[in-house]
């Protein structure tokens, strides 16, 4: 990701990136939940990220979320029912966070080939 920062500097583009490893975190502390006891809701990684990354700056500037590590087909799977087409996340209380245009999602992937 260095690589890619260096690029964007030299064009003059400011870059931010934000990086996890989300297998490092159960689901809920991954997406978010809900308190049974009181229904307040408690944004997880993915939320809070996303809120972050969509925060108006005032500057020319890409940001990335990284997704570092292995991907296996339980995570995946979760991101896909929660993550549309649309770039649209849908939290499990009903909220959509639409991820603005200057943000994308990367996903590392590590194996043998």
């Amino acid at each position: 990701m260095d690589k890619l920062a260096v690029v964007y500097v030299r064009m003059g583009i400011q870059t931010k990136f934000s990086s996890m490893n989300p297998k490092a975190v159960t689901v809920s502390e991954l997406y978010g939940q809900i308190n049974p006891e009181t229904r307040e809701w408690s944004d997880g990684l993915i939320s809070s990220i996303f809120r972050e990354m969509n925060s108006p700056s005032g500057k020319d500037e890409m940001r990335y979320v990284i997704f570092d590590g292995d991907v296996d087909t339980i995570w995946i799977e979760n991101m896909n029912s929660v993550m549309d087409d649309n770039r649209i996340l849908t939290l499990v209380n009903g909220e959509r966070i639409r991820l603005q245009d200057y943000c994308t999602l990367l996903f590392e992937v590590y194996g043998l080939f």
